[in-house]
């Protein structure tokens, strides 16, 4: 959802339609669906083998949202799969929608910044 409604129309929008597009290794962007969409979706799309290990200067949800959340879930110690599982869920539930709008806010800029030095 994120990759359809949000980023991949920026990133047209911002650079006329003309654009390579490549994720880092995070296991969310070599989920078979994730990667699926963008084999079918974007004809400029790197595939997973190339990928680098990260790339931290167009990834802000990873370092803001995934990084209060980690902070969140890992408040008390884990017992267990389930117990982190339910924390997981608890605490992304509870996470504060202005973070995740501020992560989201900064999409822009950071993509700006990319393209702006190739």
């Amino acid at each position: 959802m994120l990759l359809q409604n949000c980023l991949l129309p920026d990133i047209r929008q911002l650079c006329d339609g003309e654009f390579v597009f490549q994720q880092d290794g995070a296991p969310s962007h070599r989920a078979k669906l994730t990667v699926e969409f963008l084999q079918q979706n974007v004809p400029n799309f790197i595939e997973p083998s190339v990928w680098p290990p990260n790339s931290p200067d167009i990834n802000p949800v990873d370092y803001a949202v995934w990084g209060a959340l980690q902070q969140d879930v890992y408040r008390v110690p884990i017992v267990g799969l389930q117990d982190l599982k339910d924390r997981v869920r608890t605490c992304w539930a509870s996470l504060d929608q202005q973070l995740i709008n501020k992560a989201i806010d900064q999409w822009r800029p950071r993509l700006k910044t990319v393209v702006k030095v190739h």
